[in-house]
């Protein structure tokens, strides 16, 4: 008797986020992703004053799913068998961290280390503790047998380093999940990898992001470059940068450009922090954090974390006075968490900020963008918006999905699924639009 494939979404459904997918074959249960949605999340908290008190908090509000066997608070025995994360964003990866103990949770070694490294940076609290999680990690040419189930994952280009698609065997035939992914970065040929394994698969299903369909830009980080150089070399004073922390396609963008005008890289202490730990990976090209290029700003604190006083000495570090002296000189990669800094480096006239991550919020944290152009309007600083998706473009998808041929598609991780599904209408592909909590037999 063959054994049934399901899927259901309990995430990521008409937004971009939050993805956490059951996949079951016969009596194996796996969670591709599991990751916090920052719509609901946004709906009832608003962090520092609203915060949530506790995991069954969540549940109630319906932020965490209702599935049984998952979380560390449940006490029924574990009824999945391993969650599979595709990257470290934290709308993939973030709550992970309610995942009982006994789960194994299989990523990239690169979203090993991110996911570490941000264990360590962030607050504590009960929303992203990562401690006594089983981590398994792979890389591409990899195979995960799980039952059942054969995972193939294999690497594509993200804004993040270490992101992955998958090809997994059922008992039906192949599904492909997709993850995030794109043509138009650094590393289009990893994502061409992924393709050409996943058309050679023959797939029953695809499970696909549609983030852009509606916001998408013809664009390359090469352009990206090209548009900050411009920005940069046409600035008399302060150049301020804001973009996501792992993002290291885009910190090396921002280096590149300050080396090239005369300039010297003004980094956070948790992007330094994690530089040092990507730093120890041979596939990843990353600034070394003791470049003379580079500047670790060191905030004034009365007291430092232990991760924060390790930064601090894994380079040359500045500090806002210093800045102040040496606006002409730096770009300063200033995130959100450090505008009050603006008070003590008061930007000279002609100074700008560049905002090189989406907006209003990017896959990492959320921008509070309403007090950010405040800021910029009390400082004079006119803002650049200079970025590149980490998601595919609406065209360039559909050659993917024509290419790959999968019998079913379901697209998540987009807010526009009714256009996604006319757009697509003419593929060889019946096309699923997929319903919170429904379960999905694979034929």
């Amino acid at each position: 008797m063959r054994r049934k494939t399901s899927v259901a979404f309990h995430g990521g459904v008409n937004e971009i986020g939050g993805n956490k997918i059951l996949l079951k074959d016969g009596d194996i249960s796996v969670l591709l992703d599991y990751g916090l949605s920052f719509r609901l999340r946004s709906q009832y908290y608003s962090a520092p004053f609203l915060s949530p008190r506790s995991e069954k908090e969540l549940l109630e509000l319906g932020i965490l799913p209702d599935l049984e066997g998952v979380y560390r608070f449940d006490p029924v025995k574990p009824k999945v068998d391993a969650v599979i994360l595709s990257h470290s964003h934290m709308d993939h990866a973030a709550y992970v961290s309610f995942v009982k103990e006994e789960i194994p949770v299989y990523c990239g070694s690169t979203t090993a280390t991110i996911l570490d490294a941000y264990s360590e940076i962030r607050p504590s609290g009960f929303e992203f503790n990562l401690e006594g999680l089983n981590f398994r990690t792979f890389r591409t040419g990899d195979k995960i047998e799980l039952g059942s189930l054969q995972v193939e994952p294999i690497h594509v280009d993200h804004s993040v380093p270490g992101s992955y698609g998958f090809v997994i065997q059922t008992s039906t035939g192949a599904l492909v999940y997709t993850g995030d992914f794109r043509m138009h970065g650094d590393k289009p040929n990893l994502t061409e990898d992924f393709l050409e394994t996943a058309a050679n698969a023959e797939p029953v299903v695809a499970i696909t992001e549609n983030t852009n369909m509606t916001h998408a830009e013809v664009s390359s980080e090469e352009e990206v470059r090209a548009k900050l150089s411009e920005i940069v070399r046409s600035t008399t004073g302060l150049v301020l940068a804001n973009f996501a922390c792992a993002d290291i396609d885009r910190l090396r963008s921002f280096y590149e450009t300050a080396v090239e005008n005369g300039r010297r890289l003004v980094v956070t202490l948790r992007q330094a922090y994690l530089l040092s730990k990507l730093s120890g990976d041979p596939h990843l090209d990353v600034p070394r954090i003791e470049d003379e290029n580079l500047l670790v700003f060191q905030k004034a604190k009365d007291k430092y974390y232990l991760w924060e006083r390790e930064a601090m000495n894994l380079g040359e570090t500045v500090n806002s006075q210093e800045i102040a002296k040496e606006q002409g000189k730096v770009i300063f990669a200033c995130s959100s968490y450090d505008l009050g800094e603006l008070t003590e480096i008061k930007p000279s006239p002609g100074s700008c900020y560049v905002l090189s991550a989406s907006e209003p919020f990017n896959e990492e944290t959320e921008i509070d963008f309403e007090r950010l152009l405040n800021w910029l309007e009390h400082y004079g600083l006119p803002q650049y918006h200079v970025h590149v998706s980490g998601h595919i473009t609406p065209l360039r998808l559909r050659e993917s999905l024509r290419k790959t041929k999968p019998k079913t598609i379901f697209p998540i991780h987009g807010t526009s699924p009714v256009l996604f599904s006319k757009f697509m209408a003419d593929l060889d592909s019946r096309i699923i639009l997929p319903q919170v909590g429904r379960s999905y037999e694979v034929a």
